[in-house]
């Protein structure tokens, strides 16, 4: 039963990791940073890139930032070993298994795009370009393209302080890895809350 449950995280992971990466290698070599393809008024898929640096901080922001992301993905992985090998519910394995996959899946993107690809500014960048990459190991820049501008308008001019700005309601534009992460938080909270604080309680008393 064991085996079965851990072939079945191994195969969320890697059906989530080969999308969410398809997806991210097809835009970057179809679309230009910021160009859009509209699928419903509603719905766009939107070329962005996320740099990853929290308050501006450049080079040793983010090289921090990718190495927090790989220690935390190997304390991730390693957690869902021991759920495995201690039997717990799939449920709950597989909810620990979406948030593995999205975060290796940015992780992938911060280690290996900057040197895997040419910039998208203004064009359509390259794979493997003759002339190297747009930054170095660990600095390159997360896709995001998932973007629901579900409600467009402009707040009335008599509202204070935002008067006759502009609202877009939703504005975050994300990618599969996210959708990941934030599914399997979600599932966890609602339905294995109390079995996420059992299984580290469990590991803290060790």
């Amino acid at each position: 039963m064991r085996y079965s449950k851990g072939w079945g995280a191994v195969f969320i992971i890697t059906l989530l990791l080969l999308l969410d990466q398809a997806l991210k290698i097809w835009i970057k070599t179809h679309l230009e940073l910021h160009e859009s393809i509209e699928i419903t008024p509603w719905f766009y898929i939107y070329f962005t890139e996320n740099a990853g640096m929290a308050f501006g901080i450049e080079v040793i922001g983010k090289l921090f930032l990718s190495v927090f992301r790989i220690v935390a993905v190997g304390f991730i992985g390693y957690y869902l070993c021991k759920l495995v090998r201690k039997g717990y519910k799939f449920g709950f394995i597989a909810c620990v298994s979406l948030i593995l996959a999205g975060a290796l899946g940015n992780i992938i993107d911060s280690i290996f795009y900057g040197v895997l690809f040419d910039h998208s500014y203004g064009q359509v960048a390259t794979f493997l370009p003759e002339g190297g990459g747009y930054a170095t190991w660990l600095h390159g820049k997360v896709v995001d393209m998932f973007y629901f501008p579900l409600i467009e308008t402009v707040l009335p001019d008599w509202l204070p302080i935002w008067g006759g700005q502009e609202f877009v309601f939703f504005r975050p534009i994300f990618n599969l890895a996210d959708s990941a992460i934030c599914v399997g938080v979600f599932l966890l909270l609602l339905f294995y809350r109390h079995t996420l604080s059992d299984s580290l309680s469990k590991e803290t008393r060790k």
